[in-house]
């Protein structure tokens, strides 16, 4: 059993039993198991879900969760390029990023390759979390998200995600409301 930071081992093998896709006796891969332990001890009273095929994109994950693509949390990473900090932007899927209004937040940032996203954060492209990075990253709430009950984020891998309420997935990344998409074009 893998570590995982401020749980004992029997809370974090509980975190991970709990966290078992259907009858299936495996262990879920690290990173879900991380985010797992993270949401168990945060509280969060849903564990990572598996699905049965990949949602690396906002579209895949809603039609395999028969949701709105906008009920979708993605995770977007940036670099910030006055220091090289992880900036994470957690969006609503049928939303792009304006990396002006990023920048206007928190300096100038520019696209992060994927070595640098599984360095920074620990996940792959594609499973981004919005919680249990690697390294704390510097993390920015879309607003648009809050026009929807229940949000759906991934949960550490292509095939995990986990479901929570906007005001829910504020509070597990601690991050503040902000206008960071592109204005829509009639």
């Amino acid at each position: 059993m893998p570590a995982m930071p401020g749980l004992g081992r029997q809370q974090a093998r509980g975190a991970v039993e709990q966290a078992m896709c259907g009858s299936e006796l495996h262990s879920l891969p690290e990173g879900v198991q991380r985010v797992a332990a993270f949401l168990q001890q945060a509280g969060h009273g849903t564990a990572p879900r598996m699905l049965d095929g990949a949602a690396r994109t906002a579209q895949e994950a809603a039609d395999q969760l028969g949701i709105l693509v906008g009920q979708v949390a993605k995770s977007i990473i940036f670099r910030r390029k006055s220091d090289g900090l992880a900036v994470l932007v957690v969006t609503s899927g049928d939303r792009r990023v304006d990396e002006k209004k990023v920048a206007a937040l928190v300096g100038p940032v520019g696209r992060a390759d994927a070595d640098f996203v599984k360095a920074q954060t620990g996940f792959s492209i594609g499973g981004v979390s919005p919680v249990a990075h690697a390294a704390a990253p510097v993390t920015l709430m879309d607003r648009e998200l809050q026009r929807f009950d229940v949000v759906w984020a991934a949960a550490g891998h292509p095939h995990a995600v986990f479901e929570a309420t906007p005001t829910a997935l504020q509070a597990l990344t601690d991050a503040p409301w902000h206008d960071v998409v592109q204005e829509d074009k009639p």
